[in-house]
């Protein structure tokens, strides 16, 4: 308490109205504050804690908004791949096949989807990472690639090194035939779908992977027991969807 109200008194004292005070009460006052701050240096310190405090919390309320207004987009664009597409609630991820951090929660992820059948697990290709991650996303959302998309989350992720070879080699793995999938992949309505994702990230100030979204709440890295939580709490109501049609229709 001593500390906030050390805080509040300078923060009182340094909006005074200066420009009444000649140059010497300026002077004089610049050097008092100048020895508190030196004298008691926590105060800077609590400053900066509170206004990133601040920042986070504007930041957040910003996501909501913008979560809200894209609520459709991120939930029910038809080009996705959806796992257990007649789940009730809603899990979106924001992935890269060549990210670590994704490589890290995939096992995870795949887990969730089994467990929850209840939930439906919205995959967002945004290759960050390169051509190898360009391709890998392209071959994945192809007409051949996407019957296969769980197998191939499972299997790219799973690749260290994940290249043009790997790639085929899992596609094959699969059942699929790599000409098909990348003569797939390779089109302007593909492209056009990674593009719009990427677009998609950029408005909701998404710069790196994952990212996972449960409904009103943002969840960067691989923080696997944050999601866990939030689908927790969205299934018991605590947590909420804004912009959702069926919460709007309530």
């Amino acid at each position: 308490m001593m500390k906030i109200s050390r805080a509040l008194l300078l923060s009182a004292a340094l909006t005074l109205p200066l420009a009444a005070c000649g140059k010497k009460q300026e002077e004089d006052f610049g050097q008092k504050v100048r020895a508190y701050l030196l004298e008691h240096p926590e105060v800077i310190e609590e400053a900066v804690v509170k206004l990133q405090q601040n920042k986070q919390a504007a930041a957040a309320e910003g996501a909501k908004t913008m979560l809200a207004k894209h609520r459709q987009q991120l939930e029910h664009d038809p080009r996705d791949f959806v796992a257990n597409p007649g789940g009730k609630h809603t899990v979106v991820e924001f992935f890269d096949y060549r990210c670590g951090y994704c490589k890290v929660s995939a096992p995870e992820v795949v887990k969730l989807i089994r467990e929850n059948p209840d939930v439906r697990f919205v995959f967002k290709e945004f290759p960050i990472f390169g051509a190898e991650s360009n391709l890998a996303a392209e071959v994945a959302l192809s007409p051949a690639g996407k019957p296969k998309n769980l197998e191939l989350f499972e299997r790219f992720m799973g690749e260290k090194a994940l290249d043009e070879a790997a790639i085929d080699r899992h596609l094959r793995a699969v059942g699929v035939d790599p000409a098909a999938a990348r003569s797939g992949g390779s089109t302007a309505e593909v492209k056009q779908h990674i593009a719009d994702t990427r677009t998609l990230a950029m408005a909701l100030g998404i710069e790196g992977t994952p990212a996972f979204i449960v409904g009103d709440r943002m969840i960067p890295g691989a923080d696997m027991a944050a999601l866990r939580a939030a689908i927790a709490e969205v299934k018991t109501g605590k947590l909420k969807t804004p912009g959702s049609p069926e919460l709007d229709k309530g």
